[in-house]
């Protein structure tokens, strides 16, 4: 594993964005563990947390892009977190692009908020996570109808590895099957647990027998089918 995906899961802790327990999620489900990127919420968060993007960004699309989209509301403070770290770590300008959840119609009038699009631009979605696809569903035709522009990629921070209300498929391969978009992660369940089974973190160990043994259980119901 990358040394950066380590430093992620470390951070995920550390900034208790990333929670172990008995938790019951929108979905209604019984899960044994729990995001919420909304604990993000100091700037030497955010400032790592742009790093940790820009640097699986740049793994996966390269500089290879033109305009980051952050969809509304988490996914703008993301965007502009990750255009300032991309600029600091490569060098290179990459714009930033969100949109309101209701139309302006005076001023700086429309739906996108940042830097208009324009034909030819080549486009990355960020995200917090994605669960159900709902968000991209959103927010594909808004970026489509922008003009000729190439969606490449989406990013989201953590691949739950799990099945879709309607779907056998995770909700990254349903997104890549329904839309042709490359839909990655940060760091997956797998690789969180690869990282803290029976190993010690802060002098603790966070995942033992009995908590892995619940995540397993979580997994044989919702598990994703690749």
């Amino acid at each position: 594993m990358e040394q950066y995906k380590e430093e992620f899961i470390e951070f995920m802790l550390e900034s208790k964005v990333l929670k172990f327990g008995d938790f019951t999620l929108k979905s209604g489900r019984k899960s044994p563990f729990f995001m919420n990127a909304g604990a993000y919420v100091t700037g030497a968060q955010l400032k790592r947390l742009g790093e940790y993007y820009a640097k699986a960004i740049h793994d996966n699309c390269g500089d290879d892009f033109d305009v980051l989209f952050g969809p509304a509301y988490k996914g703008i403070p993301l965007s502009v977190a990750t255009c300032i770290a991309y600029s600091e770590l490569y060098g290179k300008e990459i714009r930033y692009c969100s949109n309101r959840k209701e139309i302006k119609d005076h001023g700086d009038v429309g739906i996108l908020l940042g830097s208009k699009m324009q034909d030819g631009d080549r486009v990355v979605i960020i995200e917090d996570v994605t669960t159900s696809g709902k968000s991209i569903e959103e927010t594909f035709p808004i970026i489509k109808a922008q003009g000729n522009v190439e969606i490449k990629g989406l990013m989201v921070s953590l691949n739950r590895m799990e099945k879709g209300i309607d779907t056998d498929k995770s909700a990254l391969d349903d997104i890549k099957d329904k839309y042709g978009i490359e839909a990655r992660a940060i760091v997956s369940m797998a690789d969180v647990v690869e990282k803290l089974y029976n190993k010690p973190y802060n002098g603790e160990v966070i995942i033992d027998d009995t908590l892995k043994a619940s995540i397993d259980a979580y997994y044989e119901q919702y598990g994703a089918k690749s």
